[in-house]
């Protein structure tokens, strides 16, 4: 590997670290400050609901300003917003504000977190591709889950310690903080290589071009459409389980108010996400094709999740946690790369947005419902449900697999070459 290539490689480590240490310090109690504020199972979770379809509204202009102005002008809007609306979420807690004002706050968020999306990894690619690197993209997103898995670890516990010696609204405090530091190195030392920004046109004919261009080369090419609309059913399930398992958990342990053990939940978390990285080139060689790794972890997934809904045992809980997490972060870089692969330079950011948004719809339908069946049947039936609502994303994955993309059974790409671009 050159020394451009490795110094891409070193900032795109660092941004995923921040923003992950960032995110992290309230992944363990996000849902328990939600109902410490006063709301039920079904608004808790309908304002989870909320962040993801501001997630959906923005999704698209927001790759549109990364496509046609630049990947780090995105990536420093994201960084501010968040720390903005981190901050007003810490204040409605305070207040104990009525739901309307978390609705409005959490879409707020979800403008934040769209800016993010694609952006970062659609910088990552082009840098490599300008600065020549021909190595597997699997190896270069394993190494990120391996750095966000160590940041998840310690912002998890940070953030469940923090909150069990002060309170719920300290970890929210800090990861505001994380972030403004992020938007200073970001604006320091990231450059959008490879990649030019064309400001040309008016903002709304350079929407609509790039919007027909990335219709065109993601939802009009079969193998990536396919891929795009198994999202909502992993994504939105997924958002779910992470945050109802936290009550879960503590549920099953015996005692609601121990916030740290909530912590270390994700922390273990975190730990089988390390793994996962650590192993995922390796595990993708077992396989001839990438879809047919993503299709075996979705249904391990569907089989984990059901059983953590039937199991009452609290450490038999931890080790399927730490089972679903590794499931998770072995395929997704596989099924990042097999997307990259398949999608030209100049869509990069927007297609990928939109497998973003397709995953973020699911988790504005897919989450209040499942916190209702919380509401009525408890945590662990809803888990039961939610691996029975990922499974129907299957099919969509084998569709995606029989188009036999050449994409499918690439194990090392050359940057320089780029995908092949037919329609399949």
């Amino acid at each position: 590997m050159n020394v451009a290539s490795r110094r891409v490689q070193r900032i795109y480590l660092t941004l995923m670290l921040g923003n992950t240490l960032a995110a992290s310090f309230i992944w363990g109690i996000n849902t328990l400050f939600l109902l410490d504020a006063g709301l039920t199972n079904f608004e808790a979770f309908a304002a989870n609901a909320f962040f993801t379809a501001g997630m959906v509204i923005f999704e698209i202009p927001t790759g549109v300003v990364a496509d046609t102005v630049g990947r780090k002008v995105s990536y420093l809007l994201g960084t501010i917003t968040l720390s903005v609306t981190t901050a007003l979420y810490w204040m409605l807690w305070v207040w104990q504000a009525p739901f309307v004002w978390w609705a409005i706050v959490s879409v707020l968020l979800g403008l934040g977190y769209t800016f993010f999306s694609g952006a970062v990894e659609a910088w990552l690619v082009d840098a490599l591709a300008f600065t020549k690197y021909t190595g597997s993209l699997e190896a270069v997103f394993g190494r990120g889950l391996v750095v966000t898995g160590i940041a998840m670890f310690v912002g998890s516990v940070l953030g469940g310690v923090i909150a069990q010696v002060s309170n719920l609204g300290v970890p929210f405090v800090v990861r505001a903080a994380v972030l403004v530091a992020m938007f200073v190195f970001a604006f320091v030392v990231m450059k959008d290589l490879g990649f030019t920004a064309d400001r040309s046109a008016g903002p709304l004919k350079a929407t609509r071009a790039v919007l027909s261009e990335s219709i065109e080369h993601g939802l009009k090419r079969r193998s990536v459409r396919y891929m795009i609309l198994s999202a909502p059913f992993a994504a939105g399930v997924g958002f779910y389980a992470f945050y109802a398992l936290q009550p879960y958990l503590l549920e099953l342990y015996g005692d609601p108010s121990a916030y740290s053990v909530a912590g270390l939940a994700a922390a273990a978390l975190s730990l089988a996400q390390i793994a996962g990285g650590v192993l995922a080139s390796r595990v993708r060689a077992l396989f001839a094709r990438r879809t047919t790794m993503v299709i075996v972890a979705s249904v391990a997934s569907v089989i984990v999740l059901v059983l953590l809904g039937v199991n009452s045992i609290f450490w038999l809980a931890v080790v399927l946690l730490v089972l679903w997490g590794f499931v998770f972060a072995v395929a997704g870089p596989v099924r990042q790369a097999y997307l990259n692969d398949m999608i030209p330079s100049k869509q990069r950011a927007t297609v990928l947005s939109f497998d973003s948004l397709f995953g973020s719809l699911g988790g504005v339908f897919i989450q209040p419902a499942l916190g209702r069946a919380a509401d009525l049947g408890g945590y662990g039936t809803s888990l039961v449900i939610g691996g029975l609502v990922q499974l129907i994303g299957v099919p969509f994955l084998w569709a995606s697999r029989r188009q036999r993309d050449p994409a499918d059974a690439r194990t090392a790409t050359s940057q320089a070459a780029g995908p092949d671009f037919d329609v399949v």
